[in-house]
C-alpha cells in the first residue's frame, strides 16, 4: 500500500464511525414497475450491501474483484450478474489514484412478488421462476448469454413506458433460455449471511483492505485493529457475516487474481505465484490445484485450448 498501516488504519476507521448499515434500500419508481439506473464508481452506493430485491447487474467498463456471497472472482467489461434476494454482493473496479469510472455500472432492481403477481395473470411469466430461485446463490452470466442480455439492459435505459417492459421481459427470456455452459453459479449453496446493523459496515471496511493489498502483507490482527476489535470477537464477527474466515478470503482473492493473470498473460507460473501474494510455489500450486481441479499450468493450456 502507498500508505503506513496508521494512516490506513485511520482513513479507514474514520469512514466506519457513524457509518449506517449496508441494507441498501431501492426509492420506488411510480413511474416504472422496475428500477433501471446507473452509478460511477467510486460512489456511495458501491459498496458491500444485500437488499430485498433482485438485481440484474452489468459492468461496463474497467476490470476489478467482485465478491457475491463467500464466491471472489474477477470481472471486466461485459459482466452481467443476476443477483437473488438478500445475497450481499459488491464489486470493486481496479483504479489509478484519483480515477473515476463514469456510469461504470447499469443496474436493474425489482420485487421479487411483482414477478409472482405478475406470473397469476400471465402464466408465461412463470418461465423466469427457476432462475430467479438459482440467484439466492447469484448467477454470472457467460458466452452469448451475456453478450444479448446487457443489449437488453442498455436498451432498457434508453427506453419508457410498454417499450422498456419489452426489453425487460426480453431480458427474462434471455435468462430462462441460458445453456448451462453460460450459467455460473457464484456463492455456495449453504451460504446463509448473519448480516445486523454494522456488519455489513465492518465488512466493507474490511474488504477494502484486503482488496486493496491483496498481493502484500494481509494479517488479521490488523483487520481486527482496522475496525477496533480484539481478534477473537473480529473472527467471530467476520466469520458470520460473509460465511468465510478471514483467511479463505484472501485465498480465495489471490487464486482469483492468478486464474485472471494465467487466462490474459503469458507471465510464468512462478511470477504469477509471487505477484499475487504467495510467497511459495509449492504451496501456490497445492492451493490453486484443490481450488481449480487443475494445476495452474493445466489450467492456463484449457482454457486456451
Amino acid at each position: 500500500m502507498g500508505t503506513s498501516a496508521s494512516e490506513a488504519s485511520a482513513r479507514l476507521a474514520e469512514r466506519l464511525i457513524g457509518m449506517s448499515a449496508n441494507r441498501e434500500v431501492i426509492p420506488p419508481d411510480p413511474l416504472h414497475s422496475v428500477r433501471w439506473h446507473e452509478h460511477d464508481y467510486p460512489s456511495s452506493i458501491a459498496r458491500w450491501n444485500y437488499h430485498p430485491e433482485y438485481e440484474i447487474h452489468l459492468i461496463r467498463k474497467g476490470t476489478g474483484r467482485f465478491i457475491v456471497g463467500d464466491h471472489i472472482g474477477t470481472f471486466e467489461a461485459g459482466h452481467v450478474s443476476l443477483i437473488g434476494s438478500g445475497l450481499p454482493h459488491d464489486w470493486v473496479s481496479d483504479l489509478e489514484p484519483g480515477e473515476l469510472l463514469v456510469n461504470r455500472d447499469a443496474v436493474i432492481q425489482f420485487d421479487g412478488k411483482w414477478v409472482s403477481s405478475c406470473a397469476e395473470l400471465m402464466p408465461e411469466m412463470a418461465e423466469i421462476k427457476p432462475v430467479l430461485d438459482q440467484s439466492a446463490r447469484g448467477i454470472e452470466f457467460t458466452g452469448r448469454t451475456a453478450l444479448d442480455a446487457a443489449r437488453a439492459i442498455e436498451a432498457m435505459g434508453t427506453t419508457v413506458g410498454l417499450e422498456r417492459l419489452h426489453h425487460l421481459l426480453e431480458l427474462f427470456a434471455i435468462f430462462a433460455k441460458a445453456p448451462p455452459a453460460d450459467r455460473v453459479y457464484l456463492a455456495d449453496e449453504w451460504f446463509k449471511p448473519e448480516l445486523d446493523r454494522q456488519g455489513a459496515a465492518v465488512v466493507d471496511v474490511v474488504l477494502e483492505y484486503i482488496f486493496g493489498s491483496h498481493a502484500g502483507s494481509l494479517r488479521m490482527a490488523e483487520a481486527a485493529d482496522l475496525v477496533g476489535m480484539t481478534g477473537p470477537a473480529f473472527s467471530r464477527y467476520f466469520q458470520r457475516a460473509t460465511g468465510q474466515n478471514f483467511t479463505d478470503m484472501v485465498r480465495k482473492l489471490r487464486l482469483a487474481n492468478a486464474r485472471r493473470l494465467l487466462e490474459r498473460t503469458d507471465k510464468p507460473v512462478s511470477a504469477i505465484c509471487y505477484e499475487v501474494g504467495f510467497s511459495n510455489l509449492s504451496n501456490f500450486n497445492r492451493q490453486f490445484l484443490a481450488d481449480s481441479g487443475a494445476t495452474p499450468r493445466e489450467y492456463r493450456k484449457g482454457r486456451r485450448g
